[in-house]
């Protein structure tokens, strides 16, 4: 019966599932509330697609929802993105906006009660708006805190085999391969690194303040595996899943004293 109990709880709640009545019930001070956030219009070359980063985010929230007691906000699917924007389709917000998207989210349903939140952070250049949200909400006394990719460094330094790149490439299109491999063109996979370089990626070849790719893909994603994809992900999942009960855990932060 315990073990019964125990696996009923460990479930997650959709809130845009809920009614008003039922969120009035479910949104307590103790609530973990999970805000994903992965763009649904973003380049990924050639082979995989524009929402790729909201598939993962969507498959992670899946995860979480299925394995942790947190109620789980709607999906972001819009975020800080320049990188990309020479590739038709991709949007960016600015950066002030994109961080005050996940602040005011926050403030919004911190109202009710929750005071803890986690979002599931799927990009690299998010983290610039990410990383200020933190120190806001943390004024309000609201603790934030958000997935950091470099997470899985460890296991894909075992299993990569491309001599550089973190775009669209080996590991992330092996990760797409055993999360949503109805997703995957790999006969249109290619390798496209041309050495280690700073900046946006950029189709055109004279830009030399950017990194130069005519494919969006930066790395090798002909190297891609299901089984890497698996090893990855699973990692991921699991850092996830701990980072959100190390969450559940921490102490609030004193709200910051109102100016006289």
């Amino acid at each position: 019966m315990k073990a019964l109990i125990f696996l009923f709880l460990a479930h997650g709640v959709l809130l845009e599932n809920l009614t008003w009545l039922e969120a009035e019930k479910t949104l307590t001070p103790s609530t973990v509330i999970v805000i994903p956030l992965g763009a649904a219009a973003k380049e990924h070359g050639p082979h995989l697609k524009l929402k790729n980063d909201f598939l993962i985010a969507e498959y992670l929230k899946k995860r979480v929802l299925d394995e942790s007691d947190v109620v789980i906000a709607p999906t972001i699917n819009y975020s800080f993105y320049p990188a990309f924007v020479e590739y038709p389709g991709s949007t960016s917000l600015r950066l002030d906006t994109a961080r005050d998207t996940v602040v005011d989210i926050c403030r919004t349903l911190s109202r009710y009660g929750p005071k803890r939140f986690y979002v599931i952070n799927t990009g690299i250049s998010t983290q610039r708006a990410l990383k200020p949200a933190v120190d806001i909400l943390a004024a309000d006394g609201i603790v934030m805190r958000f997935t950091d990719l470099e997470v899985t460094a460890p296991v894909e330094k075992k299993i990569r085999e491309e001599p550089g790149g973190t775009h669209a490439e080996e590991i992330e299109t092996s990760m797409m391969l055993y999360m949503a491999p109805e997703s995957v063109d790999m006969s249109k996979a290619v390798r496209d690194y041309h050495g280690e370089h700073r900046g946006p990626l950029t189709r055109d070849p004279k830009n030399t303040a950017g990194t130069y790719s005519p494919s969006g893909i930066w790395g090798d994603a002909t190297l891609a595996t299901r089984a890497k994809g698996k090893i990855v992900t699973e990692a991921l999942v699991a850092a996830i899943l701990s980072e959100i009960e190390q969450l559940r855990r921490m102490p609030l932060p004193a709200p910051a004293a109102p100016p006289h």
